[in-house]
């Protein structure tokens, strides 16, 4: 499938590898996944190939009971690492991801100590990026190829498959995906972005998206999560 010898089938081996055949994921994007390995094959494109699918490796199907959605992955150097708003612990904070921590520290008392959100992902926290991949320094650069559709796809059937799931959607990008969910199956709390732009102009500080999420998870007899 890759023009890089590497089958991203093969990225997918817990849970998910049933749901990705299931639902045809393979067959149904397969011309998006050969635009993918080109991309990978002329040009600089985040993040590292092996992590394109992070989100779904450190989150199993199963376990999934929030989603925060994203847009794209990170486009400066050692940014991105499959998850939506996370950098490798170590890396300095993008802007979005300090407002997250400054949101945090007003709603459950403590910042992020580290810009590595994988310890949510194992928690249940599907943190997906719209588009899994992007063009080193060109930010929405692979909007248009596909993954819009493949991420649509995959939210459909967390819908119908799951029930009780929190889905964040932070930002008007992150909203539009907000019918595909039956609120009668699911809560979606909706808030501003929390990029600075969007963040200081009201919606996103202040709206406790973390408390309400645990507030909800406790009410369905859940384990809260962890966020710091």
């Amino acid at each position: 499938m890759s023009n890089l010898g590497l089958n991203f089938s093969e990225l997918i081996q817990n849970d998910w590898k049933n749901v990705f055949s299931q639902a045809k994921i393979w067959e149904r994007h397969a011309p998006l996944f050969e635009e993918v390995a080109e991309a990978y094959r002329v040009s600089d494109v985040y993040p590292p190939i092996q992590h394109v699918f992070e989100a779904f490796h450190l989150c199993t199907f199963s376990s999934t009971r929030v989603i925060i959605i994203g847009q794209d992955p990170y486009h400066g150097p050692g940014q991105a690492h499959g998850l939506s708003f996370s950098v490798p612990d170590g890396t300095p904070f993008p802007p979005s991801l300090r407002n997250i921590s400054k949101e945090l520290e007003t709603d459950i008392g403590q910042g992020l100590g580290s810009g590595d959100l994988g310890y949510w992902a194992k928690q249940g926290v599907l943190l997906l990026n719209s588009s899994l991949t992007v063009r080193a320094h060109e930010a929405g650069s692979h909007g248009k190829m596909g993954w819009i559709s493949f991420t649509k796809d995959i939210l459909r059937v967390l819908q119908s498959e799951k029930e009780h799931v929190v889905v964040l959607l932070w930002g008007n990008h992150a909203a539009s995906f907000a019918p595909l969910f039956d609120m009668n199956r699911h809560f979606v709390i909706k808030s501003a972005h929390p990029s600075p732009l969007s963040a200081n102009r009201g919606g996103w500080f202040g709206k406790k998206p973390f408390s309400r999420t645990n507030t909800i998870l406790k009410e369905l007899g859940l384990e809260p999560i962890q966020w710091v």
